[in-house]
């Protein structure tokens, strides 16, 4: 296998995605440079790099997403390459040509595959010219003519999507289940559109339901080569945002979905790692949704069950390794992963921004935290809420959401509220069995989901955080110091797990 040919790489990127490549460059003995904002002057990700560059304030399109800047920055430090990991500039052509102009690798797709597959509407006409099965409606924007988006929309049948060609996300995106409402459907979609992607170009799509969200994990190589690493499912959604991600996609066939996968990335001349994402019928019929051009925030899952280090075949193709002679992998055994958000699911999922009094990671058998969090971090309103991602790997299903579930009641964080008891009582309802899985199963019992119990006194839970903070390990900034203090009864509690059930 090709060997990595950096020796310093820059990560575009922060919180836990920017641990994570950070993490696998320092297993290959790459140096590293963490780039900031402001406000993440002292995040943990700063902190593990070998060096750091500041890029500017708070925010994002004066620091993270400035291409010029992450450039100055890569040729200060000597970087040879650029990972983005995901979100920000990880689909940004912009990026990968100023890289190329650099003579800087550029860790994903080369700006030529990423410019001819911006437009999902232009992604969705190359992939149906190469027969891959595609979601029916219009291979045309929409027209802003009330009379011809009327036929067009009566055309593909109601209920239907109108989607940003541009978009993602779940941004620049309506459903329309009554005519009556299409006009009014489409100025929101292109107002939301526009502002996210300046670009208001829409599209129509039938919609699919019931049905599932599967997606295939692609890696291409510069020569054609494509290899599979099997399905995940991804239908546990709460408005078109992934819940819980599991691999492989259980109670489905994967032949032909993977098969229409490796289309779709040679139909696009993809290169690098992506997730051909398919809406997948009971009846077992896929249709191309879209295509993911990025390392996916669920990858972890398809880690474990493939024993692969997706990172590190991203640096290894963006090196020039090409896959020839290599034999397939196989899955064993099943993943699941759960994404834990500051957000506060008893009021609209609503961000909850603070100061982390307290964190404890879950540990044991099968289990993996990709986190940035850590006690005395501060989550930000700047930036996306989500603080970790917990993933149990077993040999079964049933023993994946055990030990998922088990590490969700020993995860313990004080000072914001999380989604942590909302994701256990997904774990444990009928929606996530394998025969229902369906995209709309948590909206359309999104109340009665979350009509969870209190958690529990916050002030009680605020003074027990304060007492374990300065009782024992008084907090500076970001690092603990040994402080004097009375014995507390706090601290005699054992193993006591904040929302533990027996």
């Amino acid at each position: 296998m090709t060997v990595i040919a950096f020796s310093k790489v820059l990560v575009a990127n922060r919180g836990e995605i920017a641990l994570r490549v950070l993490r696998t460059c320092r297993v290959h003995g790459i140096a590293t440079v963490a780039v900031y904002s402001e406000p993440d002057a002292d995040a943990r990700h700063v902190r593990e790099a070998d060096e750091a560059v500041c890029l500017g304030p708070a925010e994002a399109r004066l620091s993270y997403l400035d291409v010029d800047k992450i450039i100055d920055a890569a040729k200060q430090t000597g970087a040879e390459a650029i990972h983005p990991g995901y979100g920000f500039l990880s689909e940004n052509a912009a990026l990968s040509r100023a890289c190329q102009d650099a003579g800087i690798v550029f860790v994903g797709p080369p700006a030529e595959v990423l410019e001819g597959s911006a437009d999902k509407l232009t992604v969705k006409r190359k992939v149906a010219a190469a027969g891959v099965p595609v979601i029916p409606g219009p291979l045309d924007a929409v027209s802003e003519d009330p009379a011809i988006l009327e036929q067009a929309a009566a055309d593909t049948g109601y209920p239907l999507l109108l989607k940003a060609s541009a978009g993602g996300g779940g941004k620049g995106m309506r459903r329309v289940d009554d005519p009556a409402d299409l006009h009014t459907a489409a100025e929101g979609a292109r107002r939301e559109a526009g502002g996210a992607f300046g670009n208001t170009e829409l599209y129509l799509e039938r919609i699919i339901a019931p049905a599932r969200h599967v997606e295939v994990q692609i890696v291409c190589d510069d020569a054609g080569g494509v290899r599979i690493f099997g399905c995940r499912d991804c239908s546990m959604q709460r408005r078109n945002q992934k819940v819980l991600e599991e691999a492989p996609a259980p109670n489905i066939d994967p032949a032909a979905v993977q098969e229409a996968a490796a289309n779709a990335a040679r139909a696009l001349g993809y290169v690098n790692a992506g997730t051909v994402e398919m809406l997948v019928e009971p009846d077992g019929t896929g249709w191309f949704l879209e295509l993911n051009r990025r390392l996916q925030v669920e990858h972890p899952v398809t880690e474990m069950v493939y024993g692969v280090d997706l990172v590190a075949l991203q640096l290894r193709i963006a090196s020039g390794h090409r896959f020839e002679d290599e034999a397939d992998l196989r899955p064993q055994g099943h993943a699941i992963e759960a994404r834990v958000y500051a957000e506060d699911p008893a009021a609209g999922f609503l961000p909850s921004p603070g100061t982390l009094l307290h964190v404890e990671e879950p540990q044991g058998p099968g289990i993996r935290v990709d986190a940035a969090w850590e006690t005395g971090g501060v989550v930000t309103p700047h930036y996306d809420p989500m603080l970790a991602k917990v993933i149990a790997y077993g040999a079964t299903r049933a023993e994946a959401i055990l030990r998922l579930d088990r590490a969700l009641a020993e995860t313990v964080v004080l000072g914001v509220r999380t989604n942590v008891a909302f994701l256990r009582t997904l774990l444990a309802d009928d929606a996530f069995q394998p025969a229902n899985l369906r995209i709309d199963a948590i909206d359309q019992r999104l109340d009665e989901l979350t009509a969870l119990p209190p958690a529990g006194d916050e002030v009680i839970l605020a003074a027990a955080a304060d007492e374990l903070l300065s009782g024992g390990r008084r907090m500076t900034g970001a690092a603990a110091v040994e402080g004097a203090a009375a014995p507390s009864p706090w601290t005699s509690l054992g193993s006591f797990r904040l929302g533990e059930v027996d």
